[in-house]
């Protein structure tokens, strides 16, 4: 019972964290808790997802497919405080805007967003909406169900497999060390959405494989990037590998869909 109640503390400790969802007075706070709360990172993207999904499928019976879309990704937005698309930003300015690994910290240290930023940010809304309104309604839905727990398990996986690169850090506390047994609840908490999408005939089964596939190659690529470029990963390193994340995901549905421009 006492694990139980645990695990239950550290999923309201990531949801306090990555959204502006008010949690229980009775959850309380340990700062060691921080510390372990990333394993349910996909699980509260689970939860965005749901929100997203309910305002699109409400918006969808009023209006076009785009209005859904854009209120849907309105509604996300407004939910995690446009958190890690925050994150991009700051790292596209950065990595576009530094060459060394000073000037690069330092860049995404600044709140103001500059050029590669802005850019970023503008392609990246500018693809997630243009993928999910050429998407039926459905599979739309489950495009936003699989994307966001697994784009966030994408980002988890940098916290299990590198270091944090500063000294101090906003998300410092949350990204020590990982466990296998942590992410191995992480990775349960995004594959049984994507499962039970497939089970259910929501998405094809070539759909969420690609998918899957599309999310670790961008997981390691940047990776990859991070490591050669700042020796790790920040919390807005995060915020960039679960944003290109779930483009790539909501790419890979709408490729299976067979909607190619030259068909």
């Amino acid at each position: 019972m006492a694990w139980l109640l645990l695990q239950v503390r550290l999923f309201f400790i990531a949801l306090q964290f990555f959204t502006r969802v008010p949690i229980p007075g009775w959850v309380g706070f340990e700062p060691a808790w921080l510390q372990h709360a990333s394993r349910y990172f996909p699980l509260v993207g689970l939860l965005v997802a749901v929100v997203a999904a309910l305002v699109y499928g409400a918006a969808a019976w009023l209006w076009p497919a785009p209005v859904a879309v854009l209120l849907s990704t309105a509604a996300s937005l407004y939910l995690t405080g446009a958190f890690h698309e925050d994150g991009m930003a700051d790292t596209c300015d950065g990595f576009g805007g530094g060459y060394t690994r000073e000037r690069i910290m330092d860049i995404m240290k600044d709140s103001r967003i500059g050029t590669y930023g802005a850019v970023a940010l503008a392609i990246t809304l500018g693809l997630k909406c243009t993928t999910l309104a050429l998407l039926a309604p459905g599979q739309a839905i489950g495009a936003l169900l699989l994307a966001h727990p697994l784009s966030r398990l994408a980002a988890v996986s940098l916290i299990r497999s590198a270091s944090y690169a500063r000294d101090a850090g906003k998300a410092k506390p949350m990204a020590q060390e990982m466990r296998a047994g942590e992410f191995a609840i992480a990775a349960a908490c995004a594959a049984l959405p994507a499962l039970a999408l497939g089970a259910f005939h929501i998405l094809s089964w070539s759909a969420l494989g690609g998918a899957v596939a599309a999310s670790a190659v961008v997981a390691w690529w940047l990776r990859g990037l991070f490591v050669r470029r700042i020796g790790g990963y920040t919390g807005d390193c995060l915020g960039a590998v679960q944003q290109v994340s779930e483009v790539a995901i909501y790419l890979c549905v709408l490729a299976a869909a067979g909607q190619p421009a030259l068909a």
